[in-house]
C-alpha cells in the first residue's frame, strides 16, 4: 500500500478520527455466532473467518506461498478496518483460550499452558489495539479500546492466580470507564455498558475476597455468579475450582450418610465430594428463599443434582467391583447405593412436580399471556404417569429390604397415599381431554372416578396423620373442581341430546314425497332483482348461482310408427330370374371341368 503521499504532508490538514463501538460491536458477533450458548469454538472460527475477509478485502495479506509478517503501524491505520483487524485478532486469541478453559475434565497442565499462552496473545493485541486507537480513533473509542485492554490483562492474571491487586486494579478501571460510558449515548449502549458493569462486578469481588479485603465466606461465592455472560465465564470456571476444593475440605469430616434411620460409612473422598455437592445444591431448592427462584432455574438446579447423585452412584459401584470377599463391606456399600438412589428418586420427583405447576399454570384458563404456548390436557396426562412410574419405583426400592424399620414403613405408605393422588390428578385430566373432544358420557364417568380416587386420597392421608398440608390442599380443590365438572358435563350432555331430537324432528317433518322444496332460490332465479353477488354478510354460505347437477326436464320427440301390414302382404316369385344350378344336371365330365 501507497501512505507515503507527498500531497498528505500538510501541517495544517486535520486527519480524521475514526468512530468504532466497540462493546456493541462485540456483543453483537458474540451473541450471533455461539456465545449465547457459550459455544466458544463456533466464535473463535467466526473470527478466523473475518480476519480472512479483512485481510483480503485490505489486499493486507502476508505473501503467497513464503509467509511474510506484515505488522500494522499507525501510519498503516489509513482506514476503520486496519483496527477490526487487530481487535478480531484479540477476539481469536481470548475464545481459543476460553474454548480450553471449557474441556469436559478441564485443562491438563500442557492444556493450561496454552490457553495462558493464548490470552497472552489476546493482551498483546488489546494492548496494540488500545495504542493505535489512542492515535487514529477519537475519545469514545478509545476509553473503550482502553476498558478492553484492562479487562484482558484483568483476565490473564485471573487466569494464573497470581498478582490478585493488580489484577482488581484492571478490573476497576475496566468498571469505571464503562460505568461512565453508561451515562451518555443511546439507550442501547447505555444498558449494554450496565450490563458489563454486572459482569465485572463478581470478578472484583472475588479478587477483594483472594486479596483478604472481604469478609465474603467461600460458601456464599455462588450467589455471585448467577448472572450470564461471557465475560462471567472465567470466573464461573476459577469459581467451581474453589468450591470443589473447598468441598473436598468440607468432606474430610463427613463419615456418614443418613437416611431413614440407617447410618452408611462413606470411605471414598470422591463419593463423599459429590454427595456433600448435591447436599449444597438441595439447601437451594428446599431453603426459605427457594418459591423465589424462577423455574428455569430450578429446573438447572435440579440437573446438577442429578449429576451429582449419578456420579456419586457410579463411585460407589466402582468401590463395590474392587472390593474383596468382604461381606460387611459390600453390605455398606450396597445399603448406601441404595440410600442414593432412593434420595435421587425423591429428588425426581419433585422436579416432575414442578413440571407440572409449570404446565398447569399455562392451562387456557389460568394463563394471560396470548403469545404463551397452552397446555394441552394430554401433556399432563404424560407428566402424571411418569409421577406414577417414579412413586412406583421408589416405592419398590424401599420396600426390597428383609428387615424394615419404622421409617422405612411410613415412607412406603407414604408413596402410596401419593400415588393415589397422582391417579385422580391423571384421571381428572384424562376427563377434560374427553371434554374437549366432546364425548360428554365418558368425561362425566371419569370425573366421577377422579373424584372417588381424591376422596380415598384424602382419607388416607388423613389415617396416616401425613404432614404434606399443600397435597391434602390441592385434593380437596380437585374434589371441588370434578364435582363441578361432572354437573357442567351432565348438563351439557343433556341439553345436546335434546338438540339431537329436536334437529332430527325437524327434519322427519320436512321430509315429502315431492322432494325438498328450496328454501333458497338460486341467483339465476332472481335476474329481475337486484342484489349482491356476494350474498348476505350474516350468511356464511356462499351464494348458490344455479343448481348442479340440473333437474330432469320433459322434451318433445317425434311419434312412434308401427307397421302392422308387412305379416299380410303376399309377395310375388321370383325364382325364374334366379340362376340355375348346371352342377346338378352335368355328367361325370361336367363335374370334373364345371
Amino acid at each position: 500500500m501507497e501512505i507515503d503521499d507527498p500531497k498528505s504532508n500538510h501541517s495544517d490538514q486535520i486527519l480524521p478520527k475514526f468512530s468504532i463501538n466497540v462493546l456493541q460491536l462485540l456483543k453483537s458477533a458474540q451473541m450471533q455466532h455461539g456465545l449465547r450458548h457459550g459455544d466458544y469454538t463456533r466464535y473463535r472460527r467466526y473470527c478466523t473467518a473475518r480476519l480472512r475477509r479483512l485481510y483480503k478485502s485490505l489486499k493486507f495479506t502476508h505473501g503467497r506461498g513464503k509467509y511474510a509478517k506484515r505488522t500494522i503501524t499507525e501510519s498503516t491505520v489509513s482506514e476503520v478496518r486496519y483496527l477490526h483487524l487487530i481487535l478480531y485478532s484479540a477476539e481469536r486469541a481470548w475464545s481459543h483460550a476460553m474454548e480450553k478453559r471449557q474441556l469436559p475434565n478441564g485443562p491438563n497442565a500442557s492444556q493450561r499452558i496454552y490457553l495462558i499462552g493464548r490470552l497472552r496473545k489476546a493482551v498483546k493485541w488489546a494492548t496494540s489495539f488500545s495504542q493505535l486507537c489512542a492515535l487514529k480513533a477519537d475519545s469514545r473509542t478509545s476509553l473503550e479500546a482502553e476498558a478492553y485492554e484492562s479487562y484482558m490483562k484483568g483476565s490473564l492474571l485471573f487466569e494464573q492466580d497470581q498478582n490478585w491487586d493488580v489484577a482488581l486494579m484492571h478490573f476497576k478501571s475496566a468498571r469505571a470507564v464503562y460505568e461512565e460510558l453508561g451515562k451518555y449515548g443511546d439507550l442501547d449502549n447505555q444498558v449494554l455498558c450496565r450490563e458489563r458493569v454486572e459482569e465485572l462486578e463478581p470478578s472484583i469481588r472475588y479478587c477483594h475476597h483472594k486479596i483478604g479485603q472481604s469478609n465474603l465466606q467461600t460458601s456464599e461465592l455462588l450467589n455471585i455468579g448467577d448472572m450470564e455472560g461471557p465475560a462471567l465465564d472465567l470466573f464461573k470456571a476459577k469459581l467451581e475450582a474453589v468450591m470443589a476444593e473447598a468441598r473436598s475440605q468440607q468432606a474430610a469430616s463427613m463419615t456418614e450418610f443418613h437416611w431413614l434411620g440407617h447410618r452408611f460409612p462413606i470411605s471414598n473422598a470422591k463419593t463423599r465430594v459429590a454427595i456433600l455437592k448435591a447436599q449444597e445444591l438441595e439447601k437451594d431448592i428446599h431453603g426459605p428463599s427457594a418459591d423465589s427462584i424462577p423455574a428455569d432455574k430450578r429446573l438447572v438446579i435440579f440437573d446438577k443434582i442429578f449429576s451429582a447423585y449419578h456420579d456419586a452412584r457410579g463411585y460407589i459401584r466402582a468401590d463395590l467391583a474392587t472390593t474383596g470377599s468382604a461381606e460387611s463391606v459390600k453390605d455398606d456399600l450396597n445399603g448406601l447405593d441404595k440410600a442414593v438412589s432412593a434420595v435421587l428418586g425423591e429428588r425426581t420427583i419433585e422436579r416432575n412436580l414442578l413440571l407440572v405447576k409449570v404446565a398447569k399454570s399455562k392451562l387456557p384458563k389460568r394463563h394471560d399471556d396470548k403469545n404463551e404456548k397452552v397446555t394441552k390436557p394430554e401433556e399432563l396426562v404424560r407428566l402424571y404417569d411418569l409421577l406414577l412410574q417414579n412413586t412406583a419405583d421408589l416405592s419398590d426400592l424401599v420396600s426390597s429390604g428383609r428387615d424394615r424399620n419404622v421409617e422405612e414403613i411410613s415412607f412406603a405408605e407414604d408413596c402410596s397415599s401419593k400415588s393415589l393422588a397422582f391417579r385422580a390428578e391423571r384421571c381428572f385430566f384424562v376427563a377434560k381431554s374427553y371434554s374437549v373432544a366432546g364425548l360428554r358420557a365418558e368425561a362425566y364417568a371419569l370425573y366421577c372416578r377422579a373424584r372417588s380416587l381424591a376422596d380415598d386420597a384424602l382419607k388416607k392421608l388423613q389415617m396416616l396423620n401425613s404432614d404434606s398440608k399443600i397435597i391434602v390442599k390441592e385434593l380437596e380443590d380437585l374434589c371441588n373442581e370434578c364435582r363441578s365438572n361432572s354437573c357442567i358435563e351432565h348438563a351439557m350432555g343433556i341439553m345436546e341430546e335434546k338438540k339431537t331430537q329436536e334437529n332430527l324432528s325437524e327434519r322427519v317433518s320436512n321430509i315429502s314425497l315431492a322432494g325438498a322444496e328450496l328454501l333458497e332460490k338460486f341467483l339465476l332465479e332472481k335476474l329481475d332483482v337486484y342484489e349482491s353477488a356476494v350474498g348476505d354478510s350474516n350468511v356464511k354460505s356462499a351464494p348458490r348461482i344455479t343448481g348442479f347437477p340440473p333437474v330432469f326436464q320433459a322434451i318433445s320427440r317425434n311419434p312412434i310408427v308401427l307397421d302392422l301390414a308387412y305379416n299380410t302382404i303376399e309377395f310375388p316369385s321370383i325364382e325364374n330370374r334366379m340362376k340355375k344350378d348346371r352342377k346338378a344336371k352335368g355328367g361325370f365330365m361336367s363335374r370334373i371341368f364345371g
